[in-house]
């Protein structure tokens, strides 16, 4: 087990790496960049990670981390909350940021790109099959489909966004989401509940 100062340490090239990540791309990006952002040493770096490949893996891996953390919702209310703080966080969080312009880059990076995304529909399942058991979704719906549409949708508006307005109504557009898609897959009790509890104004701290 890493002690607690190897795990800070860690933490912070892995922010330093998503900062350089987010801002010069991964082929624009080097190990002399992020330890100059990072204020450590070349060897503090290795230690952690062998490659900036590996520092690239680090930063998706820690996609879904930076989310979930925040929410105390279950069930339908957890995935739409999650929906609402990513699009708030992806607006100002260098890590989620880098996540997307990795993901986007297939041609110079390519190790484990899909991973977050199949980490998040597997994250969506879980809640939306507590969901479905507790009655909250209509019959019919597939779990594991409407996570994976809810995925593709989210994928879909932050392109947009970052196309349009550089994600600055981003929150919003996902927002607009879930009103035209709730009523198609919530049942009607849940719908008004949903829309009153979620965190539609929370702001990333």
């Amino acid at each position: 087990m890493k002690q607690p100062r190897a795990l800070r340490t860690r933490e912070s090239i892995v922010q330093a790496a998503a900062q350089v990540f987010d801002e010069l791309g991964y082929s624009g990006s080097s190990i002399a960049k992020i330890v100059e952002r990072c204020g450590t040493t070349p060897g503090a770096v290795y230690f952690h990670f062998k490659s900036k490949e590996a520092l690239a893996d680090a930063v998706m891996e820690a996609q879904s981390r930076t989310v979930l953390p925040r929410l105390e919702s279950q069930r339908l209310q957890r995935v739409v909350d999650a929906t609402i703080v990513w699009a708030h966080q992806l607006q100002t969080d260098p890590l989620l940021r880098a996540g997307v312009r990795l993901t986007s880059e297939r041609g110079t990076y390519q190790a484990h790109v899909g991973s977050p995304y199949e980490t998040w529909v597997s994250i969506l399942e879980n809640d939306l099959e507590e969901a479905q058991r507790a009655g909250e979704l209509q019959p019919g719906v597939e779990p594991r489909e409407l996570a994976e549409f809810i995925l593709e949708a989210c994928t879909g508006i932050q392109m947009y966004a970052a196309a349009t307005t550089r994600r600055n109504d981003l929150p919003v557009l996902v927002e607009r989401m879930w009103r035209y898609l709730l009523p198609g897959v919530a049942v009607p009790a849940m719908i008004t509940q949903v829309l009153t509890r979620s965190t539609w104004t929370l702001e990333p701290t």
